[in-house]
């Protein structure tokens, strides 16, 4: 019998970094310090800046990353890998160093969004549970992200529970509000993030009752005038009016959540002022995403809610990063740097230091990478990489509100062409600075 009580997170990992590890653990290379970087090669396209999100969660499940009894029993029984691997899985604990943007940073192609500084056996074994996190919760983050700037001032709800794996679903709503989102309809995003949630009826309420008037009675009765009903389920004209009658000039909100919501909201804006209940909001859902809640900018809608669009990335599910080895320790005990040479998946070598360069207005127009070193910052510059774990521990925040307001800081220092929802390239381009000659490179596709 399993014990519900203990979590390991050391099994979300691909059969191979384990089989790496026995063979660099019999030939002695196990050992060697190694870092890894976690980045993007591009951005998903049309897309012109990617938010960083899910840092938080695998700092936490990194304090989880345990070989346990249950665990070790599981690699020997199905022979993954032989009893001097078992024995130092037994032992395991990440003793490095990582360094990182900031969760809720905005980052571009080739960003060092992960540097992981360890042994090779230490850090190698991380690369799945730290790109199944990143890479899922940075693609709902920058689709939310698009939508919330589409949106301005009008909040933006994530309720889109119900169309994602149940546990997916709670990280989603984490990186929907990193990204912006002001509210979340899922439970345990509140409870275990600290995420508001919010939430009143849905159809299935009206239909139980024997007519509306009984279901907005029943609703009101219960939860208060400030409470949203929901007046698309029949006839929304009536509905409005028999709203308004009900509660009064103090009703808080009605939603709409199907028909042509531009033309509708309209409607319903100019019904609600005649009724005189001039402070009634609006809320309109319905399939929303970045483009429909632009298309709504000069409609008379108060506030958004977005389901299924914003838990699947709007088109981008994943955030197409990658965990690569870019410097090892040689021969002589130096470090050295390593790189991928294949095609199309040709990776840069060398530990990166990152700088926004930004203007004298502050407006950001470059990401400036050093290789093998801190570039040289011309004054406007802001570093991006921060310590996340030192000698193993976690040194960094990972709750998403810290998060989401570094994002929105982020965020506002792009120039605006960076919120455009047009095909584009990225807002602004990446930059090698050499260790050798301080020149620079632009990172070219």
């Amino acid at each position: 019998m399993s014990d519900p009580s203990r979590h390991s997170t050391a099994l979300l990992t691909d059969h191979y970094e384990l089989t790496m590890l026995q063979a660099a653990l019999a030939d002695g290379t196990a050992s060697r310090r190694s870092v890894f970087e976690l980045f993007a090669r591009r951005l998903p396209p049309g897309r012109r800046y990617g938010v960083v999100a899910g840092t938080g969660r695998f700092l936490e499940e990194l304090a989880d990353f345990r070989f346990g009894e249950e665990e070790l029993e599981f690699l020997r029984r199905t022979n993954v890998v032989d009893e001097p691997t078992l024995e130092f899985l037994a032992g395991y604990r990440f003793t490095g160093d990582i360094w990182g943007y900031a969760e809720g940073e905005c980052y571009f192609p080739g960003s060092p969004l992960l540097i992981v500084e360890s042994t090779f056996a230490e850090a190698v074994v991380l690369e799945t549970l730290a790109l199944s996190v990143l890479n899922h919760d940075s693609a709902v983050a920058s689709a939310a992200s698009r939508m919330t700037a589409a949106a301005g001032d009008r909040p933006i709800i994530e309720m889109g529970s119900r169309r994602t794996h149940e546990r997916a679903a709670v990280s989603a709503a984490r990186a929907a509000y990193i990204g912006g989102f002001t509210a979340t309809s899922n439970l345990e995003a509140g409870r275990r993030h600290g995420i508001p949630t919010t939430g009143t009826s849905a159809h299935a309420f009206t239909l139980l009752h024997d007519s509306e008037r009984a279901a907005f009675a029943s609703q009101l009765e219960s939860l208060g005038l400030a409470t949203t009903l929901l007046v698309d389920t029949y006839d929304v004209t009536a509905a409005v009016e028999l709203a308004v009658e009900l509660a009064g000039p103090g009703l808080g909100a009605v939603r709409i959540d199907s028909g042509d919501l531009v033309s509708q909201a309209l409607e319903v804006r100019a019904q609600l002022d005649a009724l005189g209940a001039k402070d009634t909001k609006i809320v309109v859902t319905s399939d929303l995403d970045e483009y429909a809640i632009a298309a709504l900018q000069a409609a008379p809608v108060d506030v958004y809610g977005v389901g299924t669009s914003v838990v699947t990335g709007s088109g981008a599910p994943t955030a197409g990063m990658v965990y690569k080895m870019v410097a090892r320790e040689g021969a002589d005990g130096t470090m050295e740097a390593v790189a991928k040479a294949s095609r199309d998946k040709a990776t840069v070598g060398g530990r990166k230091y990152a700088l926004r360069r930004r203007n004298t207005l502050g407006v950001a127009q470059a990401e400036i990478l050093g290789i093998g070193h801190a570039p040289v910052d011309d004054g406007d510059d802001r570093p991006l990489l921060v310590p996340l774990v030192q000698r193993g521990e976690v040194v960094a925040p990972t709750d998403a509100h810290t998060a989401r307001e570094h994002h929105l800081r982020s965020r506002a220092e792009l120039p605006t062409r960076a919120l455009r929802l047009s095909q584009g390239d990225p807002a602004i381009r990446t930059v090698y600075e050499d260790e050798l000659t301080r020149t620079e490179v632009e990172l070219r596709e």
